[in-house]
Parts: structure tokens; C-alpha cells; sequence
């Protein structure tokens, strides 16, 4: 039989992360590819103590269908939560519960994108983000990055542009704190004239924060939620960096108007997350569970960006730019223009080391020269093997080109 599929399938791209996960069998492979938390993160006691809690007091809830926005004590909780770690105020129904974070990607797109209408990303931009948006066939403008965060200057330019030949963008998205996949974070000036931009032509901004409390330098700046007093900021958060990626559970929060599109739009999805996850979220929080946590956890990252940075200052060759993040999971390599690291790949994966190329990370795979690499997954001692491995590598590409 010779199926036929819509049309809206020759925009969905296969992920180059999800791609190398075959190569993950190979026990030899180093790979700083993916973006996964580093098991000895989880909260493995603290599950158990409350995964037994839960199914002796809330068993019958918690296995059962919950509702789509989510239960009700926890959305609660979270409340408390975000005003004490982001100093964002938010009502239990300007929060809705999503499954992982990349679900309420893909809703916002679906709420507010008509095929081929514009939406503005950060460039380079997660590339979830990218799937999610091209689901609904949007079309993605990229704004420059550098160290402190989006250009708001050539955003703004864009947008005028963008809006004189009649086409108005849709959102704005932005991952301000610890960037994925740049790791870099948006400074308070920035953020507010992108406040400023916002409310003046009336689009909307997605703030995506996975990685906000994994701090590890620096003083903490405010969300741009946190300082939105006229409801133009769309939040979304994640228990998969802070507790475990396993549970599924991330949530938004806006206003009341978007979380009602994103429950419909949930409905057609899943009709609920999952009840025991929440229910173990739940108690994570209302135990302080979340708060003993994430130190521990910022420490055992922090000496891994570290060993990180230090390897490649040691190993790599001249020339050769990377970014210092002061937190999340991330840093961003660029090349010599004249390497193109999607095709460097297949030498890397000989040497038995894993990165994903830059060029996943633009909405049209603009840019060939850099790449993306996680130091919170592997063991110190694969860092540094895995960083003099890729410096070999680049090495030889370089005396390629030249």
C-alpha cells in the first residue's frame, strides 16, 4: 500500500540528538551530546520515601486520570515555588501542568502560529523548540546571540521589517537564563528593553527557564516574568533538571486567557499528564525535598563545567572560541569558519567521541562552523578523555581546510 501523508510532514526534521542515541550502545563512545541530567542528580531516597507515601495515602488518585490542568495541590505549590525562586506571582489557574516542557512547546505553537506565519527565536535556538514550531509549519526568524544574551537592537530591526511587508511575528521565544544551546544568559538591561519591545508592538514573549536554579557564578537575574505587570510574558518551566527528566512534568504560566487554549489543546494531546508524577511532585515540593536538592546538585555540576573548561583550555588548539557559561548544562564551540562540524561529525564518532553539530540549532541550518557540548552527563574522567579526543579531531580538520 502506498500511504499518503500530510503535508505538513516534509517540515518535521529528524533530531540530530535523538540520532546519535543509536551510537549509545557503543560502551567505548564518549558522547557530550545529549542534553540528560546526570544521574547522581536524582533524588533516588527521597523518591522512594515519597513514591511509598504517595501510593499509601493518595493511592487511588494518584493511579487514576487526573484533570488536564493539572492537580490542583500541586499547581498550588508550584505557585510558591516560583515566587520564591524567580519572584514571578502567579494564581493557581494562571498555571497549567504539561507533559515535559517540549509538550506546551508544541501547544503554544499550535495556539498562536497559522501555517507560515513568523515566530522570533534566539540564534542558535533549542532544537525542540524548532521541532515543536515546525509542526505547525512556522516560519522561524533567527536574532543573533553574542555574550550577553538575544541582540535587541537587530531584534527590533527585524521586527520592523518584518511588520512593513505584513507580517507580524506571533511570539517572541527566548531561553534567557543559561542558554541551550549557548549557555549563555541575557543581561537585566537586555531583558527589560525586550519588555519594552514586547508591550510596544504587542507580541508576546515565550520565556523557556529549564535551567534557571543551576547556578553556578554570578548573582541571579530577574525572569522577564517576574517584572511583566501586563501579562505578555508566557512561562515555561520543568521538574526534569531539578528533580528527574523521567517524570514527564513540566507547566506554563500565563494568562488566563492562554492556559485555557493550552488545556484544549492538551485535551487533544494526552487529556492529562501523568497523576503519579504529579503526585510525587507534589510532596517533592511541599516537603522542601526540591530545596535540599538542587545545591547538591549545582555542586556536582559546577565541578564538571570546571574540569570542562579547563580540558579544553588545555587540549584544544588556538583559535578555537568557546563560551563560559555561568550555569545550566551547556557551552557553545566555534570553529574556523571554513569547518563544517555536521560533517566533522562522522571523524568525531571514529574517534569515538560525540557532539552535536551547531547547525541543528538554527530554524534553516544556517550555521556549519560550531558545535554544542553537555558536561553534566559524563563522568569526569570521560570529560577529559572525550575533550582530547575532540581536540585530535579538530586538529586534523583544521589541517584539512588549510
Amino acid at each position: 500500500m502506498e500511504f499518503r501523508f500530510s503535508d505538513i510532514f516534509q517540515y518535521i526534521k529528524p533530531s540530530e540528538i535523538r540520532s546519535l542515541l543509536k551510537y549509545t550502545s557503543d560502551p567505548e563512545l564518549i558522547s557530550f551530546g545529549g542534553g540528560m541530567p546526570n544521574p547522581e542528580s536524582f533524588p533516588l531516597k527521597e523518591m522512594k520515601e515519597i513514591l511509598n507515601d504517595v501510593i499509601e495515602n493518595y493511592g487511588k488518585k494518584a493511579l487514576q486520570y487526573g484533570t488536564t490542568e493539572g492537580l490542583d495541590p500541586l499547581r498550588d505549590e508550584l505557585a510558591k515555588y516560583v515566587e520564591k525562586t524567580e519572584g514571578i506571582r502567579a494564581k493557581r489557574e494562571e498555571i497549567i501542568l504539561t507533559t515535559g516542557s517540549q509538550q506546551a512547546l508544541y501547544a503554544i505553537g499550535k495556539i498562536f502560529v497559522n501555517p507560515g506565519e513568523t515566530v522570533i527565536t534566539e540564534g542558535p535556538t533549542y532544537v525542540g523548540a524548532i521541532s515543536a514550531f515546525n509542526s505547525n509549519k512556522a516560519n522561524m526568524i533567527a536574532v543573533d546571540l553574542d555574550d550577553n544574551g538575544m541582540n535587541i537592537e537587530l531584534l527590533e530591526e527585524k521586527i520592523t521589517n518584518l511588520m512593513a511587508n505584513g507580517m507580524k511575528p506571533k511570539f517572541i521565544y527566548v531561553i534567557p537564563t543559561f542558554q541551550n544551546p549557548a549557555g549563555t544568559t541575557m543581561i537585566l538591561e537586555r531583558r527589560k528593553r525586550l519588555l519594552e519591545i514586547s508591550k510596544r508592538y504587542q507580541i508576546p514573549i515565550v520565556e523557556d527557564n529549564p535551567y534557571g536554579q543551576l547556578r553556578y557564578d554570578g548573582e541571579p537575574v530577574p525572569s522577564i516574568k517576574s517584572m511583566d505587570d501586563d501579562g505578555n510574558v508566557i512561562y515555561l518551566g520543568t521538574f526534569s533538571k531539578v528533580m528527574a527528566p523521567g517524570l514527564r512534568l513540566g507547566y506554563v504560566i500565563a494568562d488566563r486567557q492562554i492556559i485555557d487554549k493550552i488545556n484544549l489543546v492538551k485535551q487533544g494531546l494526552d487529556l492529562a499528564s501523568d497523576s503519579l508524577s504529579e503526585y510525587i511532585a507534589y510532596e517533592y515540593l511541599k516537603r522542601g525535598d526540591i530545596y535540599r536538592q538542587i545545591p547538591k546538585t549545582v555542586s556536582l555540576y559546577r565541578k564538571k563545567r570546571d574540569l570542562m573548561l579547563k580540558s579544553i583550555e588545555e587540549y584544544f588548539p588556538e583559535g578555537v572560541k568557546y563560551t563560559k557559561p555561568n550555569g545550566g548544562m551547556f557551552l557553545w564551540v566555534s570553529l574556523d569558519e571554513k569547518i563544517d562540524t555536521t560533517k566533522m561529525l562522522e571523524r568525531a564518532l571514529k574517534a569515538k567521541v560525540a557532539y552535536v553539530s551547531g547547525s541543528a540549532f538554527y530554524p534553516h541550518g544556517e550555521k556549519h562552523n560550531s558545535m554544542r557540548l553537555n558536561f553534566t552527563y559524563s563522568d569526569d574522567d570521560q570529560i577529559v578523555e572525550g575533550i582530547k579526543r575532540l581536540a585530535y579531531v579538530i586538529n586534523e580538520e583544521m589541517e584539512i581546510v588549510e
